[in-house]
């Protein structure tokens, strides 16, 4: 291997040419769907309000996790989610290459009582964020099981976004 071509494959890629190698396209920022913000910036801080598995035609994904929705699919819906969260990051600042370090995720899976594979089902946006902002995309995370969610959506999920200065 030849050292241009150990240089070109460590060479960190861009968010953008990361989401364009997945074949990823950022929709809009979705609008809050109710009396607050999708985000705030508190000094080198961006918190994310919580979003949903929606599409960028505005359909929503429904169900109980465990009863009407499969793992496989809950996962593709949290993976959605992530692109969403992205969106408002690219609509909070202007660029993604501002995001130093994903710092913490809250999952929330709309599941039935005796469902416990919430950890699966996040991680479809952890897995998300890894692959497109790097180790930078690692982060802490809780998984956790609720009753139901606004609107019976089968995921919701929040983060805590560090910034470059």
């Amino acid at each position: 291997m030849t050292q241009s071509s150990v240089t070109a494959e460590t060479t960190p890629k861009s968010p953008y040419e990361r989401l364009a190698s997945l074949g990823i396209e950022l929709p809009p920022a979705p609008p809050p769907i109710a009396n607050f913000v999708t985000h705030v910036r508190e000094g080198n801080i961006l918190y994310l309000s919580g979003q949903g598995p929606r599409e960028a035609d505005g359909t929503m994904h429904f169900g109980k996790v465990g009863a009407d929705v499969g793992i496989d699919e809950a996962y593709a819906h949290a993976r959605l989610t992530g692109i969403n969260l992205l969106a408002v990051m690219q609509d909070a600042l202007g660029d993604l290459a501002r995001v130093k370090r994903v710092v913490k995720l809250l999952g929330m899976v709309n599941a039935t009582p005796d469902f416990t594979d919430h950890p699966s089902v996040i991680n479809g946006c952890s897995d998300l964020f890894i692959e497109v902002f790097g180790t930078a995309g690692q982060h802490a995370r809780s998984a956790v099981g609720f009753g139901s969610l606004p609107g019976n959506i089968t995921v919701e999920i929040e983060a805590i976004i560090a910034l470059h200065g």
